[in-house]
């Protein structure tokens, strides 16, 4: 089978001209058929939004820290956040078996 009619791979354009063994003749890599600079482009978006999320990360660490600092009780605002995040019927029942129990248990 060659590499036309295997799945997944691209026939080699006659018009970028041969791969030679000093590199490729666009952007697969002389060997495997591997798009190399694309290969680089999503790895190098991942490495970026990684970045990203950790001084994301470090902006709500601090978000929480002034909170705190102004007397906020930093557990109840993150209970707060998860329970926004929920749908209403959802949270609702929760607080609905949260009493059942509460009122079984005498509190």
């Amino acid at each position: 089978m060659d590499t036309a009619e295997r799945p997944g791979s691209r026939a080699q354009d006659p018009a970028q001209g041969p791969a030679t063994p000093d590199g490729p003749a666009d952007d697969r890599a002389a060997t495997g058929g591997i798009a190399a600079d694309r290969l680089r482009s999503i790895i190098e978006r991942v490495e970026r939004l990684e970045e990203e999320r950790r001084a994301l990360s470090s902006d709500i660490k601090d978000i929480f820290a002034e909170a705190k600092s102004a007397g906020f009780d930093v557990k109840v605002i993150r209970q707060i956040i998860r329970i926004r995040k929920q749908e209403p019927a959802e949270v609702e029942e929760q607080e609905t078996l949260l009493d059942i129990y509460r009122r079984a248990l005498g509190m």
